[in-house]
């Protein structure tokens, strides 16, 4: 098939065989199996390259028309971490004081939330993620983005996924509202704010509940046609 646009050959493809594949996706597998959503962070820092490679590898994610619509803050310092956290705290003591519906909160109840969130400050890093809702050309012309929630839902899948691989735990949180976080970290009206993931090590004897750790069975989640 003829393509009238510029192409790059890939690189030499190492095909393994059916059964490398099949360990390999078992290991990736068994791997992501032990993510934890963590709530309770140990005071340890982590290196900022750390930080670097992980949303370096969210930024491979595909997106649509490769235009890439995200963009990542990372925060380690304490009083920007503060900020956020009196932010979202006030959003979320208004989301447990009547924001929310009662099946809502409901179904929160076995994980033990509520507005308090010490992870924000607690958490060696802060990635905030945000959704580029339209590109700006240097001239100043609006670019349309496209599947904008699609692309930015799969980088952060990767970006946690990379954050795990790196050892460390993670929680993702989406205070609802969250324009706060355009305003403190002073993005362009452009972007939106998807989530924080917070990511550090765990305290000591950190819990996860047990109603999280119950995922459906393969059999809920997929059907095979062959």
């Amino acid at each position: 098939m003829a393509r009238d646009f510029e192409t790059e050959t890939l690189e030499a493809w190492a095909m393994p065989g059916d059964a490398e594949m099949i360990a390999r996706a078992e290991a990736a597998r068994d791997r992501l199996r032990t993510r934890r959503t963590v709530r309770d962070y140990a005071p340890l820092p982590v290196p900022r390259a750390v930080i670097e490679a992980c949303v370096a590898a969210a930024g491979t994610a595909p997106s649509g028309a490769n235009q890439q619509p995200w963009h990542f803050e990372a925060i380690a310092e304490p009083s920007l971490k503060a900020r956020i956290r009196e932010a979202a705290e006030e959003e979320e003591r208004r989301f447990y004081a009547g924001g929310a519906s009662q099946e809502w909160l409901d179904a929160l109840g076995p994980l033990g939330t509520d507005w308090r969130k010490p992870h924000l400050t607690d958490a060696a890093w802060l990635i905030v993620v945000f959704a580029q809702r339209y590109g700006v050309a240097p001239d100043g012309r609006r670019v349309k983005h496209y599947y904008v929630p699609e692309s930015v839902g799969i980088a952060c899948g990767m970006l946690i996924s990379a954050l795990h691989e790196a050892g460390l735990a993670t929680l993702t949180h989406t205070p609802n509202p969250m324009g706060f976080l355009r305003e403190v970290l002073g993005r362009p009206e452009s972007e939106k704010a998807l989530m924080i993931v917070a990511c550090g090590h765990p305290a000591e004897g950190a819990a996860v509940p047990k109603a999280a750790k119950v995922k459906k069975a393969l059999d809920e989640i997929l059907v095979v046609r062959e």
